[in-house]
């Protein structure tokens, strides 16, 4: 089934062969698409395992493994762009903890998705690991109850 012009509006980095690439943080990169089966539940899996954001304190590269999962509802994230918004995170002085809260804000913010997690599996550095988690479900709906059950029983085991 072929996409029609308008349900692709505002799409510009897919097919672009000179595509500018962001070293700093700009959310504004994200593009959407509609959700063609919006009357169905169903996940979306990215894994970014080239995820490079810098210590706020040192200024050392920190790497990661990105995963992000979501049940969408109208709009969906286009994967060139996120591709994009997350290597803009690559001169982002931030702490792991607040990649990860940022890149669910702004997926949250730019898709109002039914349900959305974020996963970070930072690289150890100085010998230790920092795996943050955090996630969203749609308030007012059973995505909520979603979210509160997943981060009740989140473990470094159900990743």
């Amino acid at each position: 089934m072929a996409r029609n012009k308008k349900e692709l509006q505002g799409i510009t980095q897919l097919g672009n062969k000179k595509t500018p690439y962001s070293d700093t943080y700009n959310p504004g990169l994200l593009e959407t698409f509609t959700n063609k089966h919006p009357g169905r539940d169903y996940w979306v899996t990215f894994d970014c395992p080239e995820f490079t954001s810098l210590c706020p304190m040192t200024g050392q590269p920190d790497f990661a493994t990105i995963t992000i999962r979501y049940i969408p509802d109208q709009r969906m994230v286009e994967s060139k762009s996120l591709k994009l918004y997350l290597f803009s995170f690559r001169n982002q002085g931030d702490f792991h903890e607040d990649c990860v809260n940022m890149i669910l804000n702004d997926l949250v913010k730019l898709m109002t998705p039914r349900y959305l997690e974020v996963l970070g599996t930072f690289n150890p550095r100085g010998g230790i690991a920092i795996i943050p988690f955090a996630n969203y479900g749609k308030p007012k709906t059973r995505y909520a109850k979603l979210a509160q059950t997943r981060l009740d029983t989140y473990s470094i085991a159900s990743k």
